[in-house]
C-alpha cells in the first residue's frame, strides 16, 4: 500500500494539483482497511469543507482510480472504492461484505475461460462475495453456504 506521501507525489507527477481536499482524500484511504462508497467520502469530506460538490467527491474518486491508487468493485448496492492493494501478479479478489477485508485469488479464471473469435477482451475483473470466519461466525452465517 502506498504512503500518503507516495500518493501525493503521484498526483504531482502526473500534473495534478495537490490540493488540501486531495490531500485529505489520500489520507482517508490510506487510513481506512475496507471500501468506502462515494457517498461515505462525500460525507466524510463535507464535515471539513463546506461546499464541496458530490461532482468533486466522484471525479476525484476516479482521478485517484485512474492513478492506480484506488480500486473500484462494484457490489449490489453501488460502487465502492479502496486503497490499491499493490499485490504485483495478477489476481483477483475474495471479499467479505461483513468487514470488507479481501483475499487475494492467486489464480484467473479467464485462464479458464474459452474466449470466442469474434470477442477481444480488454480487461476483466473478478471478485467473489462472502464472510470471512469472524464475520460469519459473528453474523451466524454458515460457511460454505
Amino acid at each position: 500500500m502506498q504512503t500518503i506521501e507516495e500518493i501525493v507525489s503521484l498526483m504531482s507527477s502526473k500534473g495534478l494539483r495537490v490540493t488540501d481536499q486531495r490531500r485529505t482524500l489520500a489520507k482517508l484511504f490510506f487510513e481506512t482497511k475496507g471500501y468506502l462508497s462515494p457517498k461515505d467520502v462525500y460525507d466524510f469530506m463535507g464535515k471539513t469543507y463546506s461546499g464541496l460538490s458530490f461532482d468533486t467527491v466522484y471525479r476525484n474518486l476516479r482521478v485517484m482510480e485512474e492513478l492506480g491508487v484506488l480500486e473500484q468493485v462494484m457490489f449490489e448496492e453501488g460502487v465502492k472504492f479502496k486503497m490499491h492493494c499493490r499485490e504485483h501478479d495478477h489476481h483477483h479478489h475474495m471479499i467479505c461484505l461483513g468487514c470488507g477485508i479481501t483475499y487475494p485469488i492467486k489464480f484467473c479464471p479467464m485462464d479458464q475461460t474459452e474466449v470466442p473469435d469474434e470477442f477481444q477482451v480488454i480487461r476483466h475483473k473478478f471478485e467473489v462475495f462472502g464472510y470471512c470466519k469472524a464475520c460469519s461466525e459473528e453474523e451466524g452465517v454458515q460457511q460454505g453456504e
